[in-house]
């Protein structure tokens, strides 16, 4: 697997599939507030992607869904339930969050997947942490995928 940490904005990157860190989907998406990548998502790639992932209900924590990209270039977004009811991530979450997420874009035959810091936005975890947790779980996946791991950085 070829890994690469890069500062900019996950939407610009030039890749298959990229990563929303998401909720647990029990709150109707149309309730919250998109924040941080997922504010993003929906105000450039529309609400689509958002009416697509209401429909497979609640995710378990750390698990992945894939949906189409609205608007957006990509061949797909994969929602991952990063964050807890009380919207905190944890390592665990943030471990299940990466590993589902690499195994859906793999079932999905992507060959490239970009990640936003997991858990460090609305989740409240550190964002170096995060981004530790993150490399260490991709360094331990055997892969084919080319994978970027984005920290937001403000054009």
């Amino acid at each position: 697997m070829q890994v690469k940490v890069v500062e900019g904005d996950l939407l610009d990157q030039d890749v298959d599939v990229i990563v929303n860190a998401w909720n647990r989907n029990i709150i109707p998406w149309w309730l919250l507030l998109p924040q941080g990548v997922s504010g993003a998502i929906k105000k450039r790639g529309g609400t689509g992607p958002f009416k697509e992932l209401a429909k497979h209900g609640p995710m378990p924590l750390g698990s992945a869904v894939l949906t189409s990209a609205g608007k957006l270039p990509f061949k797909g977004i994969i929602h991952v339930a990063g964050i807890n009811m009380f919207w905190r991530a944890s390592e665990q979450s943030i471990r299940d969050s990466v590993r589902n997420a690499i195994k859906v874009a793999e079932g999905n035959g992507f060959q490239s997947i970009a990640f936003p810091l997991i858990g460090a936005g609305s989740g409240s975890f550190n964002q170096e942490k995060a981004k530790q947790i993150m490399l260490d779980v991709l360094q331990k996946l055997e892969s084919s995928l080319q994978v970027t791991v984005v920290i937001f950085k403000r054009a």
